[in-house]
């Protein structure tokens, strides 16, 4: 659709919610990191994290780039979602759980780095929500339209 865009990206290898707008000043308040749009990520990760990994995460991790700002991080069950294709890589003798993420940067695959960073790597990314605007109840694929 021309003068439609996305707000923000997702990676090849992350899913969940994209949000398209044609309204470009409320593209750059979700986009733009000085308006701090939190974003609320599921990350299915390798290993089961600990109260220091979910303590590192929510003061702020050193990346490459530098410091990130604090994140809010908790365990979480795994959540019911679609299937996904091609299905995460399964390793019998290491044991995987789920995180929930709520960052209000949006660094180059950032969810990715920062859970790596404290031992913690990512197999599967979800961003669940952007602000306000959520993916709960909707299908690969499916949208909905909404009043800003």
């Amino acid at each position: 659709m021309p003068g439609v865009y996305p707000a923000g990206r997702l990676d090849k290898d992350s899913e969940g919610l994209l949000l398209l707008t044609d309204d470009g000043r409320l593209q750059a308040r979700i986009a733009e990191p000085r308006y701090k749009t939190e974003k609320t990520y599921l990350a299915q990760v390798e290993g089961e994290p600990d109260d220091a990994a979910l303590q590192a995460l929510q003061g702020g991790v050193e990346l490459k780039d530098g410091m990130t700002k604090p994140a809010r991080a908790k365990r979480i069950d795994p959540p019911e979602l679609w299937d996904r294709d091609p299905p995460i890589r399964f390793r019998k003798n290491v044991p995987d759980s789920w995180i929930s993420l709520t960052i209000s940067e949006g660094r180059n695959r950032q969810v990715r780095r920062m859970t790596a960073a404290v031992g913690l790597p990512t197999l599967r990314l979800v961003r669940w929500s952007v602000g306000e605007w959520t993916v709960e109840g909707l299908a690969p694929g499916e949208w909905r339209e909404v009043e800003v």
